[in-house]
């Protein structure tokens, strides 16, 4: 909650007027190294979307995470609707571990009934984007994949991209901010 990718990503947010809502997953809380079970992580996925919607209410609700905030927040919409979520946020999906490049965490995506956004890098190790694409693709219009040219896992993009990280973070929330502004216009339609 307190990374310092998130905090300036939620101040691009607020930037873009968007209001976050963080937590700890119970383990960080705690300060122990290892993950808790994904039964615990997706109940703290719960717990933060219901209690984002009372400190919130009548705001248009979206919930994501960064890497495994990401697969736990899909894997909790996969098995039950987070109550007024209207869609997810994805920043860096961990689709496999560090080169071994699988497709077995996305099984879940298909069960998700939601809009989602994928914001990945071209340089994430954690995501080869030829598995990726055809994940997306296959998600059809429940799925947006948004493309950071050069970004790793941390959206550290190479200096030859032009970009610095801060545009970077600029780009995430931009991108979701408009990505989060056409859920409202198809939802009116």
């Amino acid at each position: 909650m307190t990374h310092p990718f998130l905090e300036s990503l939620a101040q691009e947010f607020a930037a873009a007027n968007i209001a976050t809502f963080r937590y700890h997953f119970p383990y960080m809380e705690q300060r122990r190294g290892a993950p808790d079970r994904p039964p615990v992580l997706v109940a703290t996925v719960n717990a933060a979307t219901q209690a984002a919607r009372k400190a919130a209410p009548g705001i248009p609700l979206l919930a994501g995470g960064k890497s495994m905030g990401a697969r736990m927040t899909s894997t909790a919409a996969s098995q039950t609707a987070l109550d007024e979520v209207r869609g997810l946020v994805f920043f860096g999906f961990p689709l496999h571990p560090p080169k071994q490049p699988a497709i077995k965490r996305a099984d879940h995506l298909a069960r998700v009934t939601i809009p989602m956004l994928f914001l990945q890098g071209t340089r994430d190790s954690l995501a080869d984007l030829t598995l990726l694409r055809p994940i997306a693709a296959n998600l059809a219009s429940r799925a947006t994949l948004h493309i950071i040219d050069t970004a790793d896992h941390s959206f550290h993009v190479l200096k030859s991209s032009g970009q610095t990280d801060a545009e970077v973070l600029r780009e995430l929330a931009q991108a979701t901010s408009l990505w989060a502004n056409s859920l409202k216009t198809s939802q009116r339609s």
